[in-house]
């Protein structure tokens, strides 16, 4: 097992210029993180080999693998031209993983509004997202990179769809990027869609939420699940998600990948990450299996 940071936990000081993300993956080596996920949030790589190449021997000299690289995608589009331009602009994507050397892509699938995303809905799409992930799955292999979908979004967000997209797709490298905490947004138990999707994963991600019943306002700060209860991002192991279970889970699972953790909540990122790294990390340790 690897522990590392999304630069996406960091992304509100990149935003305010007082961490580039070369700054931000020294920041990463220096709190005890082993590895840097790229998240071109804040930053743009689109058009940039400079910064690529930059991310690239900055990773090198602190001592940190580029465990992957996530972007959006959706490929839920009025026109045939418009879906085929989005599978174009992904598959560019792939080639910005290859020249900053990862083996891991997560790439977005799909997106409707909540009132859009049944499960007849998501049945009529299937096809076409499949097409569209197996064809990004392909282009993919020739630089033996992995893709994969993460749980998020609302649409594809819980566990028994991510596995019937995957299922589908039926490529030996199109796998999940398992956000543990994202299932909370569909309202499903994490410790149970962990356990569900663990063996399709090439990717972990560590987030916690703080959670609050439909009938329970918390004010401002908060967000709505799909059926009305109220999220806030937390500190990984902080917040109401049973962390110590779940990491038994992933454990014992006999996962050795990356961590990747995910920080979301009010307190300054750089507090929060660092936090949260030092919580998974004795979590890990204390976890019995």
């Amino acid at each position: 097992m690897k522990l590392g940071l999304s630069t996406y936990s960091l992304y509100r000081a990149i935003d305010k210029k007082e961490l580039t993300v070369t700054e931000a993956i020294r920041w990463i080596a220096d709190n005890g993180g082993e590895h840097v996920e790229i998240v071109p949030i804040g930053y743009d790589l689109t058009d940039n080999p400079g910064l690529i190449e930059d991310i690239r021997k900055t990773a090198d000299q602190a001592g940190l693998d580029i465990s992957g690289y996530a972007v959006g995608a959706n490929f839920v589009q009025a026109t045939p031209e418009a879906y085929e331009l989005e599978i174009e602009k992904t598959m560019r994507q792939v080639d910005i993983a290859r020249d900053l050397g990862v083996k891991r892509m997560r790439h977005d699938v799909a997106s409707r509004p909540i009132p859009e995303t049944s499960i007849r809905q998501f049945e009529a799409d299937l096809p076409r997202l499949v097409e569209a992930c197996r064809r990004i799955a392909d282009y993919a292999a020739q630089f033996d990179i992995v893709t994969s979908v993460e749980n998020h979004g609302f649409y594809l967000q819980a566990s028994d769809r991510v596995l019937r997209l995957v299922h589908e797709v039926d490529r030996a490298n199109f796998k999940t990027t398992l956000d543990i905490g994202n299932f909370l947004c569909v309202d499903e138990d994490p410790v149970s869609a962990v356990s569900n999707n663990i063996p399709f994963a090439s990717m972990v991600h560590l987030k916690d939420f703080y959670r609050r019943p439909s009938y329970r306002n918390p004010g401002e700060g908060w967000f709505k699940s799909t059926h009305g209860n109220f999220l806030r991002g937390a500190i990984v192991g902080q917040g109401d998600i049973d962390m110590p279970e779940v990491i038994r889970v992933l454990k014992a699972s006999g996962y050795d990948g990356y961590l990747s953790v995910e920080f979301e909540g009010m307190e300054d990122p750089r507090t929060g990450s660092r936090i949260a790294m030092d919580n998974v990390r004795r979590l890990w340790q204390e976890a019995a299996v």
